[in-house]
């Protein structure tokens, strides 16, 4: 790739030839009796810079978008005692089906064109959005939080699993009580 060089001494570069960037928000439900949380709506903005197929980049949004709210909802990773990695595959660990979608899923594109001389000014859309479920993580982090009337940083951990969320609760339920 042109433009790229890095000098590791120096900390110093250009790394990378461009940027992608993307907003989301999430909007999300948890039952604190169960630890159970659906995703309501999500609205997305991704910059993909001069689309070459929106409708194609839009779904590579929609896609990644899903399958990063697995990541840091369901897929959780565990061993056997002898230390082998136990979910290694799909066929071994929860992932997100089309009922996990929310049910608003709005996805827009940036309309933008790379500075960069790419294809007709175009940015990759495989990777960058993965990271806006972020937005999904924080708001059950926020969900959590409002247990402990938003005094309580909540002590979650991804994937926020059901029993992940539920540990939380009760941490937080605990943090309030002894603050009384």
């Amino acid at each position: 790739t042109p433009k790229l060089y890095w000098d590791q001494a120096k900390l110093q570069g250009r790394p990378f030839y461009y940027y992608s960037y993307g907003a989301a928000v999430s909007e999300v439900v948890i039952d604190t009796l169960t630890g159970e949380m659906r995703v309501l709506r999500a609205d997305a903005l991704h910059d993909v810079g001069a689309s070459l197929n929106p409708a194609l980049d839009i779904g590579q949004v929609e896609g990644a978008f899903i399958q990063g709210m697995g990541w840091l909802t369901t897929e959780e990773l565990w061993w056997n005692a002898g230390g082998k990695l136990m979910t290694h595959a799909p066929s071994t660990y929860k992932i997100p089906t089309v009922n996990d979608t929310p049910p608003v899923f709005n996805v827009r594109l940036f309309k933008n064109r790379n500075a960069e001389d790419s294809i007709h000014r175009s940015k990759a859309t495989g990777e960058p959005p993965l990271l806006l479920p972020f937005s999904v993580f924080f708001a059950i982090r926020d969900a959590v939080s409002a247990v402990g009337g938003h005094r309580v940083n909540p002590p979650l951990n991804a994937p926020a699993t059901s029993e992940e969320i539920l540990r939380a609760i009760g941490a937080v339920r605990a943090a309030a009580s002894a603050a009384r």
